[in-house]
């Protein structure tokens, strides 16, 4: 009885989650996140970027404070890149509205 309970609930959190999961996906092949280009734009640049920039503030503080750890161990430039360079370059060099990752890196 337990396990069979167990598995109802299972198969009713994966359904949920494929069906959150869709619209999503439906959304990034149009090139929109939300399915309209201006309404992207609007979101764009009244949430992401100054999150991109609190988050480019924060690195450079993060940054500073690491020195002492980073120096001897020569990682003061990829630290640099990924708390300051990444976020900079997600706020200031990507067009408005486009969220894509445009690094060029793999994951």
């Amino acid at each position: 009885m337990v396990v069979k309970m167990k598995n109802r609930i299972s198969s009713v959190i994966l359904v949920v989650f494929i069906t959150m999961a869709s619209p999503v996906a439906v959304a990034q092949q149009g090139g929109t996140i939300t399915g309209d280009k201006s309404t992207d734009m609007v979101v764009d640049a009244v949430v992401m970027r100054p999150l991109g920039l609190a988050a480019m503030l924060v690195g450079t503080v993060l940054t500073v404070v690491a020195l002492p750890f980073t120096i001897p161990s020569g990682s003061v430039e990829s630290s640099a890149r990924e708390l300051i360079v990444k976020p900079a370059a997600y706020t200031f060099t990507r067009p408005l509205g486009d969220f894509s990752d445009s690094s060029g890196e793999a994951r």
